[in-house]
């Protein structure tokens, strides 16, 4: 994937390309090995397995390749008019992140932890979650940060489209997990649930990840930002993420029903967050 095109084509003032062009320097060497350098980390004491071959299929639907290939299309033009529309977003990234998605899903079989949450496949729902437990626990632990998240943008668990496109059954659970884990990674690293932070948020999950879909809200969704607020976006936020997402633990190897108890900084310093200046 060359990333350093998407920002040749922009028609931008000249001060905001001169930072793009210092970033797409950045980009670029990060994307060489995105999830690979996080794989190194992550399997410092763990065995390496042998990839999945087989599959099981889901009861979701499978379509044809033109199919999935016009529905990328509309999607990515409607989220880009529209990024309120969430399924739009969702189509996004299953129609255009099977390499991606296939890759996320082998990480995590490298990992301990990752490989239990891919057999047991908790979910993140009200119907999982005692809330009532998690309102109770001290202030400064991951649960108790997340109930506030959640209070302060009056939001429930539940939100998370569901999975339609992917037809591999392992590979659906895996994406819906990562879209279920949005909250928790906006909980840790602290980032605003404003345009500039969800920017931010697409850049750090970019580097985690690679998915198409954070690739195409990194690069066109700050063009919708006034040119200080994109000066900012890609002064402050953007090499934090980058920085950050591709140096820190990878995130959906992270049992994070275990973890409500625990203080939340500790936990940073576990998975090797840092919070952006």
């Amino acid at each position: 994937m060359n990333f350093p095109k998407f920002f040749k084509k922009q028609n931008l003032p000249s001060s905001l390309s001169s930072q793009i062009n210092t970033r797409r320097i950045l980009l670029a060497n990060l994307s060489r090995n995105i999830l690979q350098s996080n794989l190194h980390r992550d399997n410092k004491n763990s065995e390496i397995i042998p990839k999945r071959t087989n599959y099981t299929s889901s009861s979701n639907a499978q379509i044809s390749n033109l199919k999935k290939s016009i529905l990328a299309v509309s999607s990515a033009f409607t989220a880009f008019c529209d990024p309120g529309r969430g399924d739009m977003v969702a189509t996004l990234g299953e129609t255009t992140g099977s390499i991606f998605i296939n890759r996320m899903r082998d990480h995590m079989l490298r990992d301990t932890t990752g490989r239990r949450i891919l057999r047991e496949r908790p979910r993140i729902h009200s119907s999982t979650i005692d809330i009532p437990y998690l309102s109770s626990l001290p202030l400064g632990t991951f649960g108790k940060e997340y109930i506030n998240f959640l209070n302060g943008q009056n939001v429930t668990p539940d939100t998370r489209v569901k999975v339609q496109y992917i037809y591999d059954d392992e590979l659906a659970y895996v994406m819906q997990r990562y879209r279920e884990c949005h909250d928790f990674f906006h909980v840790l690293t602290k980032l605003p649930v404003n345009v500039e932070g969800e920017l931010a948020l697409k850049w750090f999950e970019l580097a985690q990840t690679g998915l198409p879909m954070t690739l195409l809200s990194s690069i066109f969704g700050p063009l919708k930002l006034s040119s200080k607020e994109r000066e900012g976006l890609f002064k402050k936020y953007v090499p934090w993420a980058l920085q950050c997402g591709s140096q820190c633990k990878f995130l959906l190897n992270v049992y994070y029903e275990e973890h409500w108890n625990k203080n939340i900084d500790e936990m940073r310093k576990e998975l090797e967050i840092y919070l952006v200046d």
